[in-house]
């Protein structure tokens, strides 16, 4: 299979055609190979419009879904991004392409290794990938300008929107605890000190691990 075309065609059917104009997102995701990230079976079906699986039951976002967060938030190449549940390292291989400087955290610890393996063998030298509690971000790097969570959340907690510099923005898809599939990607902004969310459009997505809301047992 020729990668490179397949992964032009995503670009062409799937990312632009779906109101995403930010040239930075499509330079990166038409660079960056796919299929390199996924588990070795699913390479074939990398480029599909869904999430592939990278193994350990942990899912890489469609295409289209990860480009159209990416543009909510507006990334400078002069911001430094958080990227929260990163996986095998796709979403932290095309912001690194996009920006100068990528901390990208993952708590599963054989992800990690991959990740970072991944990033040695592109090349990219402006991301690190740290194996951490997905939940307590990485705070020893804060402030971020842009905080990117690759995976869907029920909740995103205090810890990880005190992590977010002023002006900054976080873009998520939030799903309701025991709901169906779909839910909402947001676009969170810090101004003045205080956070502000809006909804940006329906989304579905594989959750990542360590954002569940409590369970209310009721009597």
């Amino acid at each position: 299979m020729d990668y490179q075309v397949v992964r032009h065609n995503m670009v062409e059917n799937q990312i632009r055609p779906n109101r995403v104009t930010d040239a930075a997102v499509i330079e990166a995701m038409a660079e960056i190979p796919r299929e390199k990230f996924v588990a070795e079976d699913a390479a074939g079906i990398a480029y599909v419009d869904e999430a592939t699986l990278i193994g350990e039951g942990r899912y890489l976002m469609a295409p289209m879904l990860l480009a159209r967060l990416l543009q909510e938030a507006q990334i400078s190449e002069d911001d430094l991004v958080l990227n929260i549940g990163c996986g095998s390292g796709y979403s932290a291989a095309v912001l690194a392409r996009m920006t100068k400087a990528v901390v990208a955290v993952e708590v599963n610890s054989a992800l990690a290794e991959k990740a970072g393996a991944l990033m040695v063998e592109l090349g990219i030298d402006n991301a690190v990938v740290v194996e951490e509690t997905l939940a307590g971000g990485y705070a020893k790097q804060a402030p971020y300008d842009v905080i990117v969570f690759s995976g869907a959340v029920e909740q995103i907690p205090q810890s990880i929107l005190d992590q977010l510099a002023e002006g900054g923005r976080l873009v998520a898809v939030i799903v309701e605890a025991g709901a169906a599939a779909i839910g909402r990607a947001v676009l969170m902004t810090k101004i003045g000190g205080a956070i502000s969310s809006i909804d940006v459009f329906d989304a579905s997505t594989p959750s990542i691990p360590g954002f569940s809301k409590a369970k209310v047992f009721e009597f």
